[in-house]
């Protein structure tokens, strides 16, 4: 795996010149411009603060672009991991949330080591766009105190939301003015623009400004530390030993959102720039930098799909992109963090706002509820509700059970033809045969009189459980004096039927052909 790893990096930077790194510089100062708002808005309602944010885009712009598996990966804190981290930071403060990051890490390093990168190809599109879609409600709903300035208590976004019936809910107009300020250029920014100086930073910009020249009384980001040393980081010492038990389901659906994201990511990229994407080696670069950033105070980073296509979109050559967009961010945190400790809460309140409208899959959710596929709208709408209603982990898992449950009864679908000529009963049968369907067959050949042949041509699998039974309908018809044959059976369902005497029981005078 390293010697594939080291020979990726060779190919990359093969042929590297002036002009590729101008395109990776560029590149990488318009994802900075992009990462900033973002980082900042991330790290704030995480729970943890504007700072932490910062840090981890770095850290993870460094480390993880190093070990990545594309060229052209950008990571950082993303709304759906705030999604995660906002009930974690309750139930297990800010030095949990540290110690959940590195055994998330940790996770994900070994998933990577023993080649489970492809296991993404395991969940139902419409289960991954169904909890993406749960995501950007979860991340809508958690924006409401500092949009409209009101004051909520509990968990979980519904927890908060439905305080409100207790505690009353009095929007503040001025936080209301700002957030819509940020909406609006959002929405009204021309594309083309956006490709050098991104909707959310302008804003923001915008929206500052309209609060300090009004005097607006809102709820600001508050001071960020010139540091990449975050008071607040990942100490053992702090850590209750009797707590880690309860961290792990925690830590189990922040690595599972951390495969996700990252290999959904690079598969999309890969397709936007027909890029060479290793699965197993981002797993193992997003492993190690998780690992690394709780030490610094940052919290759990993921490849960021927005982020990633921006990139792309501006030119990136290699991952010095990432890189570079570290380094500006590096940048910004040391000249620019008393300009950004007075942005409002609810400029990134509208950001968020915007960023959970924009995440949704709207062509694929067109797709399923335009061409009516029943079971793909089920799985949606299962995942939706319980990646807001419970949380990634359990969404996930109900959805692929989902899947396959939708899966088994399509394959359990039997097509049959009978007819009957001098005394023989011919069955023709395709489909697959399993446990659950065969009792089709037996009733249509239950009672009848005379020889049986079976046509098996179009029949694509069968298992142990339906060859048993076709041994048993064997069985029965040869003591009542009657011979049934087999014809045309692929290689497959040959051999299942062998293994399970089937083929014994056959005429002796059968011809191989039609065995």
């Amino acid at each position: 795996m390293f010697n594939r790893y080291l020979q990726s990096i060779k190919n990359e930077f093969h042929g590297y010149n002036l002009s590729r790194l101008s395109k990776d510089v560029m590149a990488g100062l318009t994802v900075c411009a992009v990462a900033l708002p973002l980082a900042l808005a991330f790290g704030v309602k995480s729970g943890a603060d504007a700072a932490a944010g910062l840090i981890t885009a770095i850290l993870a712009g460094i480390l993880i672009s190093i070990l990545s598996g594309a060229s052209f990966q950008i990571s950082g804190p993303t709304g759906a991991m705030m999604a995660v981290l906002i009930p974690a930071v309750a139930s297990f403060k800010l030095d949990g949330i540290f110690l959940i990051t590195l055994m998330a890490g940790f996770i994900v390093l070994l998933c990577g080591i023993f080649k489970l990168g492809k296991v993404i190809q395991f969940i139902p599109a419409p289960v991954v766009t169904g909890f993406t879609s749960g995501i950007a409600v979860t991340i809508a709903l958690t924006q409401i105190d500092d949009f409209f300035g009101t004051v909520s208590v509990g968990q979980t976004a519904i927890d908060k939301l439905l305080s409100y019936g207790e505690l009353g809910f009095s929007p503040k107009w001025e936080a209301v003015v700002i957030g819509c300020i940020v909406i609006a250029i959002m929405v009204l920014w021309p594309k083309k623009w956006n490709a050098k100086v991104p909707s959310s930073l302008v804003g923001i910009i915008v929206a500052t400004a309209v609060s300090l020249i009004c005097g607006f009384s809102v709820d600001t980001v508050g001071e960020i530390p010139q540091t990449l040393m975050h008071e607040n980081r990942l100490s053992f010492s702090a850590i209750d030993p009797a707590t880690i038990p309860q961290m792990i389901p925690t830590a189990i659906t922040v690595a599972a959102l951390i495969m996700i994201e990252s290999l959904l990511c690079g598969a999309s990229a890969k397709r936007m720039c027909a890029g060479e994407f290793d699965p197993d080696q981002e797993l193992i670069a997003q492993g190690v930098g998780n690992m690394i950033i709780p030490f610094f105070g940052g919290v759990p980073a993921t490849a960021a799909i927005a982020r990633t296509s921006v990139a792309i979109k501006s030119g990136c050559s290699t991952r010095l992109t990432g890189i570079i967009h570290a380094l500006g961010l590096i940048a910004s945190m040391f000249l620019l963090a008393p300009i950004m400790s007075k942005l409002p809460l609810a400029a990134l309140a509208g950001v968020l706002l915007m960023t959970s409208w924009r995440m949704n899959e709207w062509h694929s959710i067109k797709t399923i509820f335009g061409k009516k596929y029943k079971s793909a709208i089920l799985q949606f709408a299962v995942t939706l509700i319980a990646t807001v209603v419970f949380d990634l982990t359990v969404a996930i898992v109900l959805g692929v059970i989902l899947g396959a449950f939708c899966f088994l009864v399509k394959s359990m679908k039997l097509d049959i033809s009978l007819k009957e000529d001098d005394g023989v009963t011919y069955i023709a049968v395709s489909g697959n045969l399993f446990y659950a369907n065969i009792s089709r067959i037996t009733k249509e050949l239950e009672g009848r009189k005379g020889d049986i042949c079976m046509d098996l041509e179009g029949l694509s699998g069968i298992d142990i459980s339906a060859s048993q039974e076709l041994l048993e309908l064997i069985h029965d018809a040869n003591k009542r004096g009657f011979k049934v044959s087999i014809i045309n059976p692929r290689p497959s369902v040959h051999a299942t039927l062998t293994r399970t005497g089937v083929m014994e029981l056959l005429r002796k005078d059968q011809a191989p052909s039609e065995q």
